[in-house]
């Protein structure tokens, strides 16, 4: 087995649930999550051939693409690329469901910033609405 194919269906659930997570709840916004893409594989490229060069570790011939950047195999880049789509993804799909609730009756999207009714909390209240001194 290669490791362009031991990567590519987890590269696949990644990509997958991160479309998911965007029609479901419009969230992660697109630009954080290619600003933090580009990074690590910024990351990865100078770090891996680092270590590689060093001798820490090196990867089969027969089961590398033949693609590489510098002494990197295109293949490792799979890891950071997932990583940065899964971890978003998978946070806002798993909020509580409270909070996707209230956010499709009309109230406040984050937990405890109105009222019962929806209204914001005024100024003698908690944000749970009760009195305070």
């Amino acid at each position: 087995m290669t490791y362009l194919l031991l990567n590519a269906p987890f590269l696949a659930l990644a990509v997958a649930l991160a479309v998911v997570a965007r029609l479901r709840v419009r969230r992660p916004a697109a630009l954080p999550v290619l600003v933090t893409v580009a990074l690590l594989a910024v990351m990865t490229a100078v770090f891996d051939n680092l270590m590689i060069a060093a001798g820490l570790f090196e990867y089969a011939d027969d089961r590398r693409s033949g693609l590489s950047l510098g002494r990197a195999p295109l293949e490792d880049f799979a890891y950071p690329v997932a990583g940065a789509l899964l971890l978003p993804a998978m946070w806002h799909l798993l909020r509580p469901g409270a909070q996707r609730a209230a956010r499709a009756a009309g109230g406040s999207p984050a937990a405890g910033t109105s009222s019962p009714g929806g209204a914001p909390p005024s100024a003698g209240t908690s944000p749970t609405g009760r009195e305070v001194s």
